[in-house]
């Protein structure tokens, strides 16, 4: 399937193949009931390739792109010395080129007549990988079926993004080896793309005619931005007000929330699905690439839509978080979190799956996460849920949205034994706009008259622009300063 896949994928007339005199040399003189050489001789022949991975570059949409794609028709796809060499030499290619990469899976496996070295290039393959994302560059994966073993072990399953072509078979190992040798008898559809995505474990499905799309949507979203338009006219800093009346308006069912954000300044969003470990994908955690106010983001959100009463996230929420935190990191792209959440989700399985360590590893990526890091807070900002997504290099505040350690009806229980004191411990507990503002918690505050949504776009952008601008040794020194010295506020005397 991948083969015929990448001529409906790519500009038609563009690609250019790479390497295809790498082919294999029968390294361990191998014979079955046949010779493999003639089992080679055969597969050329039958397919007119020679070997059963292609690569080499081409456009789509213009874009300029390196592929791979597998050529299941010749043996089985599988991966052998000289295709394993192909896959390693095409990321070397594309990272001296600077090219975008999408490989196109089809595979049986490692290829059992060359062993041990068809086995060892799951090793070459998965450094190529790193070394190719760890010069900032794209790298998607579009699963067909069947995909298995040394492919989906390594190169086949470390994508950026990894999509998969609805019910196609894929695993680590194939049904017959698994009852063959012992294993337990996999139930119908477990070894599928549609469950490997219902587990997180694949940023969605598309249909091969749906794959052109996507990632041309993805490439446009990852375009330098034009030149930055004029800057947006200062804020007016709102005065303190009534805590607890803040509060309330930032629970209202008709507030704006982060899909109404990203409506007003995103666009080519390509989301990001799954927590990648099995966890499933928690969809109170919007995670995308996109193009935020023109400048190519990872974006991480709190949607409260998505349930009654609010985001409340569980582990795989912030997992999922935390996978699009290190896209970032290595795309080399700015990082925006959008929270505003209630709280976290309060159940045994919670606390079970890790809760307090997955917030704390959102803590640890975010304050030295090396690129650019803006968050905004948006609405309600309830205990450690919220704090998750807050530590950035500047963090705007919108008027009525607040940031405590628990909700005020909480913390009236937990002081009271009644939640009747709510709206004083509000106050109290300086968690209000101005307050942050106050303490240097929030580097900007936007007042929430109309048109507001728009107004808190325009900072987004100006502020991304000033934090781009900014010497890299110096926001990140800035950044540790600022993190080191919170709390570190007294009231000025008389």
């Amino acid at each position: 399937m991948s083969s015929g896949l990448l001529a409906g994928v790519v500009d038609g007339g563009t690609f250019r193949p790479w390497d295809e005199d790498v082919v294999t040399s029968d390294p361990l003189r191998f014979s079955d009931s046949r010779p493999y050489l003639e089992r080679l001789a055969e597969a050329r022949q039958k397919t007119l390739h020679t070997e059963s991975i292609t690569t080499g570059r081409g456009t789509l949409g213009g874009h300029p792109l390196a592929f791979i794609a597998s050529r299941y028709p010749f043996l089985g796809g599988s991966v052998g010395v000289a295709s394993g060499e192909r896959v390693a030499r095409a990321f070397e290619r594309a990272l001296e080129a600077r090219l975008p990469m999408l490989a196109l899976t089809a595979s049986g496996g490692t290829r059992m007549q060359e062993g041990s070295l068809a086995f060892v290039q799951m090793i070459k393959t998965a450094q190529a990988v790193r070394e190719f994302k760890s010069a900032g560059l794209l790298y998607v994966v579009y699963l067909t079926g069947p995909t298995f073993g040394g492919v989906l072990a390594s190169w086949g399953s470390l994508g950026h993004f990894n999509f998969g072509m609805p019910e196609a078979v894929v695993g680590f190992s194939g049904p017959r080896a698994v009852e063959l040798t012992g294993g337990q008898k996999f139930s119908p559809g477990v070894q599928t793309t549609d469950n490997l995505t219902a587990h997180g474990l694949l940023d969605g499905l598309l249909a091969p005619d749906e794959l052109r799309g996507r990632m041309a949507a993805l490439l446009t979203a990852l375009e330098p931005p034009p030149q930055a338009g004029p800057s947006q006219p200062a804020e007016p800093e709102p005065s303190s007000g009534d805590a607890w009346q803040s509060i309330q308006s930032s629970r209202k069912s008709s507030r704006p929330g982060a899909n109404d954000l990203l409506a007003a300044c995103a666009d080519e969003l390509t989301h990001i699905r799954g927590d990648g470990c099995g966890g499933g994908d928690d969809p109170a955690c919007i995670a995308a690439l996109a193009q935020l106010a023109g400048r190519p983001c990872i974006v991480i959100a709190q949607d409260r839509s998505v349930r009654p009463g609010g985001a409340r996230l569980g582990p795989s929420g912030y997992r999922k978080a935390q996978r699009a935190m290190r896209i970032a990191a290595e795309l080399r792209l700015p990082l925006v979190t959008i929270v505003d959440t209630p709280g976290v989700e309060l159940s045994p399985a919670a606390e079970e799956g890790g809760l307090s360590a997955e917030i704390a590893r959102c803590l640890y990526l975010m304050t030295g996460h090396p690129t650019p890091t803006l968050s905004v807070l948006l609405g309600e900002g309830a205990g450690g849920g919220a704090l998750a997504l807050f530590p950035a290099d500047r963090v705007i505040c919108a008027e009525h949205a607040w940031l405590l350690p628990i909700a005020p009806e909480g913390a009236s229980a937990i002081v009271y034994r009644s939640v009747v004191k709510a709206g004083e411990l509000a106050a109290a507990q300086g968690g209000a706009s101005w307050d942050l503002k106050r303490f240097g918690l929030v580097d900007k505050i936007v007042t929430e008259r109309e048109g507001w949504l728009q107004r808190l776009a325009g900072v987004i952008s100006g502020e991304l622009e000033a934090l781009l601008d900014e010497p890299v040794n110096q926001r990140l020194a800035r950044r540790r300063r600022r993190f080191r010295a919170l709390g570190n506020w007294r009231a000025e005397t008389d």
